[in-house]
């Protein structure tokens, strides 16, 4: 009972001092985005190095990565941004408030939950993988490479979950440093374990395609173990007491409240994905070549919003916690500008001059062409995106997040009827590419307008 007491008191007066309140906001924002969007780019470059591995194993073992890399990526964006970012927004709203046991008690029951989901992930990914494989089209050699590769990977789970539940808590902080420093260290560690197992390096035999997954599986759970020894041992500003920790209702239901709706997300961005990719595919092989290589640029606009995004977050659950609203309506306006900035001018140069990066990939000049399609019309809804990924965290800061979530559906909804009555009309192909740069408007644009209708004063 003495161990709950703490929890329940949350009238503790608001830390005015806390430094996230009271610094100017931009430079604030800049500050702690620059480690973090550094630490993004260095994931990137595992995933471009495991992608790299497995290409040397063979065209088989590239299929099987196809197959499993999507739902590897959903449990990185559900672990990290979505329920990652209930962690954060539950720890800043409590510190913001000055209570400093409720944050203790939210850290350990964040680690809970995060087992809990690991081992969900794990339960159906190993008994449903032949399932789930199997109806994405794996056939043969891809499909048993698939099997394998998955099987290492989601046994591992929990590395995964527990390095970004823990990275998460100390974002809640206003600690992006800690977390981006050893997320350079994981990818780096990731680059060097998958290569040497995968391919079989030195002395150590080729593991083959579970090699690299094993890989990340070493680097990941070597990220939590520092972390669990960071915070337990009192290095950050909460401590770990797990002999303290008092299962309570009301704390998981502050993580979850957030982090459970903001899962969502991710599927509808996965879904979204796979729909628009279906859609293109019936124009034959070059047209989705040129969407391949217009897709691998969005793929490089997320770190930029999440990193952002990320940064906000705790700016704004503290203020919100401190019952400073105007102050965090200010901190999700700025970051959103930002955000819609930085892709808006990385729009722009796609538009005005779309084939500096598709010659990076091909110099077919018919997959060019394509790729020009998707770029000019897909390029100026980038800012848009930018503006409502970055919202999307904002609002995840301030405990309100059934809004974004919503207007990530009306994203999925133009892409899917929208795309399918563009089919049914034998439309061209670059009336599905302006689809999708009106979806990414529709998106940033809505989910504008929900965070200004929504109110964070509850």
């Amino acid at each position: 009972m003495n161990q709950q007491a703490p929890v329940a008191a949350s009238a503790a007066a608001p830390r005015s001092g806390e430094p996230l309140l009271i610094a100017p906001i931009l430079p604030t924002l800049l500050r702690l985005t620059v480690p973090t969007t550094i630490a993004m780019v260095a994931t990137a470059l595992a995933a471009i190095a495991e992608t790299a591995y497995v290409g040397l194993l063979g065209t088989e073992a590239l299929a099987a990565m196809a197959l499993v890399f999507p739902m590897v990526m959903l449990m990185q964006m559900m672990s990290a941004g979505a329920m990652g970012g209930g962690v954060s927004s539950a720890v800043a709203r409590a510190l913001g408030a000055g209570d400093v046991a409720r944050a203790n008690q939210l850290a350990l029951h964040a680690l809970a939950i995060a087992v809990g989901f690991a081992l969900l992930f794990t339960v159906v990914f190993l008994s449903l993988g032949p399932q789930i494989y199997g109806a994405l089209g794996g056939r043969g050699g891809a499909f048993e490479l698939a099997l394998l590769y998955s099987g290492t990977a989601f046994a591992g789970a929990i590395t995964v979950w527990l390095f970004n539940t823990l990275a998460s808590v100390l974002r809640g902080t206003g600690n992006m440093l800690v977390p981006s420093a050893l997320t350079l260290a994981v990818a780096a560690l990731q680059i060097a374990a998958g290569g040497t197992l995968g391919l079989g390096l030195g002395p150590v035999p080729r593991f083959g395609i579970a090699g690299v997954a094993l890989g990340a599986v070493i680097a990941f759970g070597s990220g939590a173990v520092f972390l669990l020894w960071y915070l337990s041992v009192g290095r950050g500003r909460l401590r770990l007491r797990f002999s303290a920790f008092a299962p309570r209702w009301p704390i998981f239901a502050d993580i979850l409240k957030v982090g459970a709706v903001a899962c969502l997300s991710p599927l509808q961005s996965v879904l979204t994905v796979l729909i628009f990719t279906g859609l293109v595919a019936r124009f034959g092989t070059t047209a989705l070549a040129g969407y391949g290589i217009g897709a691998r640029l969005e793929f490089l606009l997320v770190p930029i919003a999440f990193s952002v995004g990320v940064a906000c977050l705790p700016m704004v659950g503290m203020a919100v916690g401190a019952r400073n609203i105007a102050r965090a309506r200010r901190v999700a306006w700025t970051a959103g500008a930002v955000a819609a900035g930085a892709l808006g001018l990385i729009g722009l140069v796609v538009v005005v001059a779309p084939d500096l990066w598709s010659r990076l990939f091909t110099a077919d000049p018919a997959v060019i062409a394509a790729a020009r399609q998707y770029l000019t019309a897909a390029g100026p809804g980038f800012p848009f995106f930018g503006l409502g990924l970055c919202l999307y965290f904002a609002s995840q800061g301030a405990g309100h997040i059934i809004g974004p979530v919503l207007t990530a559906t009306l994203r999925l909804g133009i892409v899917a009827i929208g795309g399918w009555w563009l089919s049914g009309m034998d439309a061209p192909v670059w009336t599905l590419f302006a689809l999708a740069g009106a979806a990414m408007a529709a998106y940033g644009l809505a989910t504008l307008a929900v965070v200004y209708r929504t109110s964070w004063e509850r």
